[in-house]
């Protein structure tokens, strides 16, 4: 059975909200938990260094929040066209809670890596919900306005997300003393706000009894070649987040001798916020194009960043971080823009959940081989196997589509 849609006047006179303003409160627990979801970002060289941390149980602590996300989005991340999306985002908001609660307690590796795996199932939970939230408050509020504005919040709230928590983690590390434990309470503390905002949001969605079956995965039959052509670029796309959101502070503490957490921050935040420049400066140019672009970028800025690594050069460091990073949000935006037009609208969803699948294996799949690699040779001949395989994935991709 599917979702049923609210009326909305109803809606607002019994939750006593209106639905622009739960549009904006949306937007704003949106964005909050994808930041929370990355404070640990600048933070990994101090773990490193306080804690004891091997560069193998940084890239397992972050491999264990995409296994989180990834079955979080199978099992749980469906549940509000059934259960209604505030009933299934607020939660998400309070098992985000939770987890920030696990790694303020405690820098012990079980206690990380279980708080790292509690992140990634709230945003399992949060990314499609809050998205439909905000198309469908947005149409309740303004109708007929089309889905433009919540499809560019719902973007910026994303990734936007990531780059905000990335750069404010690293602040106040470097600058508001106990760095292991004052980003998680500023953060731990803005999450309740949302959540509490959250619950006087109205509802979009009338509860069904429809019996509970995990996400399915459809792959459209006649676009199968293609299909398969753009999982592989959402597999790179995130392997290259996934290394800025992981293991890159590392290199510009270490390899390169700066050990700023601010800068750290500004390194993730460089990345990510190019990402989602790109995805908004490109978002009119043709899905096939935003995939070629998003291909040439993301290798050059790959090239770059190993060379920087070697030599080293923060400059050259911080230009391939922000040329990787925007090919990377184009390739994936790319790659969604290809999944909408050669699938049913019946099985959107479903061709969609098997893309972000693929997207969350490279988040997870490419670190890890990493930090095993750096058990048995150096973090410069480690990052240059990462960058060779992402590159020739690249290279795949592009050959596919010419063909």
């Amino acid at each position: 059975m599917s979702a049923q849609t609210l009326p909305a006047p109803a809606t607002a006179a019994r939750r006593g909200v209106g639905h622009g303003t739960g549009f904006w409160v949306v937007a704003a627990a949106f964005g909050v938990a994808m930041a929370f979801t990355v404070v640990p970002t600048p933070l990994w060289p101090l773990y490193q260094r306080e804690a004891g941390y091997s560069t193998l149980m940084v890239t397992v602590a972050y491999a264990a929040y995409a296994v989180g996300v990834t079955i979080s989005l199978f099992l749980a991340g469906h549940l509000s066209d059934r259960l209604g999306r505030r009933r299934v985002l607020l939660p998400a908001l309070l098992v985000e809670i939770a987890s920030g609660v696990l790694l303020l307690a405690s820098t012990a590796f079980p206690a990380v890596l279980a708080g790292r795996a509690l992140s990634g199932a709230a945003v399992g939970m949060i990314t499609a919900t809050a998205t439909a939230h905000l198309v469908e408050l947005h149409a309740a509020a303004r109708p007929g306005a089309g889905r433009a504005l919540a499809e560019l919040v719902g973007t910026a709230a994303n990734m936007g997300g990531f780059a905000v928590g990335s750069l404010t983690s690293g602040l106040l590390a470097e600058w508001a003393g106990a760095p292991l434990r004052t980003p998680y309470v500023v953060y731990l503390v803005l999450l309740a706000v949302v959540a509490a905002g959250v619950a006087l949001v109205p509802e979009t969605v009338a509860a069904t009894s429809a019996p509970y079956r995990p996400q399915r995965v459809a792959v459209p039959a006649a676009a199968r070649g293609r299909y398969a052509t753009v999982a592989i670029g959402a597999f790179a796309a995130f392997a290259v987040l996934g290394l800025f959101a992981s293991v890159a502070p590392g290199f510009v503490g270490g390899t390169m001798g700066h050990p700023s957490r601010a800068l750290a921050g500004l390194v993730a935040f460089l990345s990510f916020g190019s990402g989602v420049t790109a995805q908004l400066v490109f978002a009119r140019m043709p899905a096939r194009r935003q995939v070629f672009g998003g291909l040439v970028a993301l290798s050059l800025g790959l090239i770059a960043t190993t060379a920087a690594v070697w030599l080293p050069s923060l400059p050259l460091f911080l230009i391939g971080g922000v040329t990787a990073g925007a090919g990377a949000g184009l390739l994936f935006k790319g790659s969604i823009g290809t999944v909408f037009s050669i699938s049913e609208p019946a099985t959107r969803g479903e061709a969609l959940a098997g893309l972000f699948l693929a997207g969350y294996l490279g988040l997870s799949i490419p670190i890890l081989g990493f930090g095993f690699a750096t058990a048995a040779v150096s973090t410069e001949v480690a990052l240059a196997g990462f960058a060779t395989v992402v590159v020739a994935l690249a290279a795949v991709v592009g050959i596919r589509t010419v063909r």
